[in-house]
């Protein structure tokens, strides 16, 4: 669509209350993305599958799926180990994991299925990983080559920069201010109020790998950098949980990255007076 110079709108899913009285058909779904969309209520403009944050994508696809697989094999090496031969279990207990796939790959074919399965896995094991590694060279690549300056922000790391790039897409114009992107990763707070009680709940929408991404920068940030540690103290003296005081943490460091992700635009110069 983007290359035939058609302007495309992005529909969210109908409403709960109006898809429970009209159900749900193809033609329904066409009739209130359409209705959405010329009432104004649809605005919003999609991402684009073409660029480097859709790069990122494929390859932290990929990355994760092998690291799913090299966890399973490894649990599944370590119960096949409890059922081989007592004298193979204990000259391998005690020794850390890469020692021990590198033993169990080394083991020499044998008829018994236990070591035949143990040797298998421990190979299958250090293919994942040249995976995983590769994977993550070519992620690092993409951040470095698109948004470098993410790497200088305290507490982030490829994955999760990357994680931000692809919530945010190629055509990151898209995000109109800071609070949009908060809001794109799940860490707005929603308003909740009633009567005299003024209180906000925590936000359940939104982007959850790149939420995660901002949790684990948190994290990061609680246990080296100074100015997180001090907050930290500060609102645990005026009574917030710790809960609450990494929502907030979460908030600030999307306003921070978000400086880093929306492209810069020029101001234009003041008048002169004639």
């Amino acid at each position: 669509m983007h290359r035939e110079n058609v302007q495309v709108t992005e529909v969210n899913q109908p409403d709960r209350a109006t898809r429970r009285k009209r159900g749900k058909t193809d033609a329904v779904d066409a009739d209130a993305a359409a209705r959405a969309v010329l009432s104004g209520r649809a605005t919003t403009t999609p991402k684009t599958g073409e660029g480097p944050a859709a790069d990122m994508r494929v390859l932290r696809l990929a990355k994760e799926s092998a690291v799913k697989a090299r966890t399973q094999a490894m649990n599944q090496l370590k119960a096949v180990l409890l059922g081989v031969d007592p004298e193979l279990r204990e000259s391998l207990s005690g020794l850390s994991n890469p020692a021990l796939i590198a033993r169990c790959a080394d083991l020499a074919d044998a008829e018994d299925a236990a070591v035949f399965t143990l040797r298998l896995l421990a190979q299958r094991i250090q293919h994942l990983t040249c995976e995983v590694k590769e994977l993550t060279r070519r992620v690092t690549k993409a951040v470095n080559t698109h948004r470098p300056q993410l790497l200088e922000i305290v507490g982030i790391g490829p994955d999760s920069a990357a994680a931000l790039l692809i919530a945010a897409g190629d055509n990151s114009d898209r995000l109109t201010n800071e609070a949009s992107f908060a809001a794109l990763c799940g860490v707005s707070p929603v308003e909740q109020s009633s009567g005299k009680t003024q209180r906000r709940r925590l936000n359940r929408g939104g982007n959850r790998q790149a939420n995660a991404a901002l949790y684990r920068i948190v994290m990061t940030r609680i246990r080296w950098d100074e100015r997180t540690l001090s907050y930290l103290e500060r609102r645990t003296k005026q009574g917030m949980s710790k809960r609450e005081i990494i929502r907030c943490l979460k908030r600030y460091v999307a306003r921070e990255i978000y400086r880093h992700i929306r492209p810069t635009t020029a101001i234009p110069a003041p008048l002169s007076a004639t």
